[in-house]
């Protein structure tokens, strides 16, 4: 089969597309015939995973079950599923039986795709962590970026009010069809007097922010009294910010970050029942319909990666992988754009 890896060296990240066996799942995985994955910026920054080091990539598959372990209930041949998978920029992938979330009949595979990895860590951040209610301010720093539209989406679905942030007046005006309440065009760290002004003078109950420590201060700023700070990336490239103590002792502030990089297998899969019950329904009735930007086909991920980290896009980029069965010796990507 097909199947990209990386290698990264300082902060350069070479992509090399290579034939590999086609894997043999374990007890308590399923083999995916892969018809499409979507690109997430974390894989590609420099430091995730080890300098020199070749590893396969992609973090989030759909596709139908091909094969099955031993241990595996619940999931059968034929079975159209979606989830969290390492090496996903394949024809095949593994993944496990834990991670697995049957897709809903109305969403197509390509955005099913987009789907796992953003809006689980949207739920991560605004139920598990964030206990963002009905009727509470939402406030999402970089908001046209895939998990700031998956939590745009998922945050009205709880009923909040969403403020989000962005250095793009299209980007913002094409996200007013999903409820923006608010849109700030700005880069800056300049939107606290705003977000109190929208709130009267209250701040966001829920604070997710996708930038980096460059907004850091002005979201402390922009908390309301017991309110919460989402970290989930720095695309800034700041890791290191000032901290108000006054402010978070006084407001009874609460701060955490977001990430699976140290995370077992069976935290990150702790969440996938509650997901399952809680979310997918949503994207079953329609409420919420995963926002992608573009469709690319599977020999174009370098464009699609340079495409990403331009952030050139609202939403998600995937990668279509069609699939065939081709003599015995596996599967041939083949697809169109969109």
């Amino acid at each position: 089969m097909q199947s990209y890896w990386m290698q990264t060296n300082g902060a350069d990240a070479v992509l090399e597309l290579r034939d590999v066996p086609i894997p043999v799942p374990g007890p308590q995985q399923l083999l995916v015939g892969v018809h499409a994955s979507s690109l997430n910026r974390g894989e590609f920054l420099p430091g995730h995973g080890k300098a020199g080091a070749w590893k396969a990539i992609g973090g989030e598959a759909a596709g139908e079950v091909v094969s099955a372990g031993a241990e595996v209930t619940g999931f059968g041949l034929g079975d159209r599923v979606m989830g969290r998978c390492a090496g996903s920029f394949a024809e095949y992938a593994l993944l496990d039986a834990a991670e697995a979330i049957p897709m809903p009949a109305n969403l197509s595979f390509e955005q099913a795709a987009s789907i796992p990895l953003t809006f689980l860590v949207a739920f991560d951040m605004l139920v598990l962590q964030g206990r963002l209610k009905a009727g509470e301010w939402l406030l999402i720093n970089g908001v046209s970026s895939g998990v700031g539209v998956a939590s745009l989406q998922l945050g009205k679905a709880l009923g909040a009010k969403v403020i989000g942030t962005s250095g793009s007046a299209d980007k913002l005006a094409s996200l007013q069809s999903l409820g923006l309440d608010l849109a700030l065009c700005t880069r800056q760290a300049d939107f606290a007097p705003a977000v109190m002004e929208a709130t009267a003078g209250q701040g966001a109950n829920l604070i997710v922010n996708t930038v980096g420590g460059t907004v850091f201060a002005e979201d402390i700023r922009s908390l309301a009294f017991e309110g919460r700070l989402a970290t989930v990336g720095y695309v800034d490239g700041v890791v290191h910010a000032d901290i108000d103590l006054e402010a978070l002792h006084a407001r009874r502030l609460t701060l955490f970050g977001v990430s699976n990089k140290l995370r077992s297998r069976e935290q990150k899969a702790a969440a996938v029942p509650r997901f399952i019950a809680e979310v997918l329904p949503h994207f079953a009735a329609g409420r919420i319909v995963p926002r992608i930007d573009r469709v690319m086909d599977f020999a174009r991920l370098p464009e699609a990666k340079a495409l990403m980290e331009a952030g050139a896009h609202v939403g998600k980029i995937v990668l279509r992988c069609r699939t065939r069965p081709d003599s015995g010796s596996g599967q041939k990507c083949k697809g169109q754009d969109e």
